[in-house]
């Protein structure tokens, strides 16, 4: 490996750990010099998926801005929307169903996503999501 490699991997892996942790000034910075907006790490996570993961709402903003594929599946066929549903990002959701992601990508997508995600999503925001897709989602919360 080069030098020039090393530094581009270091260099990547500081740009994941950005968007990761939440700091969308360093990501905005590197992608609006020319970092590849859609680039991933060994796992196939692009900074989107890692930033819906995480529930970084700024960075989110910043890489749908820049034109980031909203729909890029990682490796275990899971896309951005699916992964902020899993964790209860109830503000990504928002985001990326209104800058146009589909919900029946990937193996984790559409309404399983929002079922498996049901009972943690609060307050209604379950319906509301489901409400931009059309579709009815099943009162699943317990007594």
């Amino acid at each position: 490996m080069t030098d020039s490699e090393a530094k581009a991997i270091e260099l990547a892996h500081r740009l994941f750990d950005a968007a990761r942790n939440g700091d969308a000034d360093l990501v905005q910075t590197y992608v609006t010099a020319g970092v590849p907006v859609n680039m991933i790490d060994s796992q196939g996570n692009s900074m989107l998926m890692l930033a819906a993961y995480h529930g970084q709402t700024q960075v989110v903003s910043v890489l749908i801005e820049a034109g980031a594929d909203l729909n890029l599946v990682n490796d275990r066929g899971q896309s951005p929307l699916a992964g902020a549903v899993f964790k209860d990002e109830s503000d990504v959701i928002a985001l990326l169903v209104e800058a146009g992601a589909d919900p029946d990508v990937g193996v984790n997508a559409g309404l399983l996503a929002l079922f498996q995600g049901a009972e943690r999503i609060r307050g209604g925001k379950v319906f509301h999501v489901a409400s931009w897709h059309h579709c009815q989602v099943p009162n699943l919360t317990r007594s």
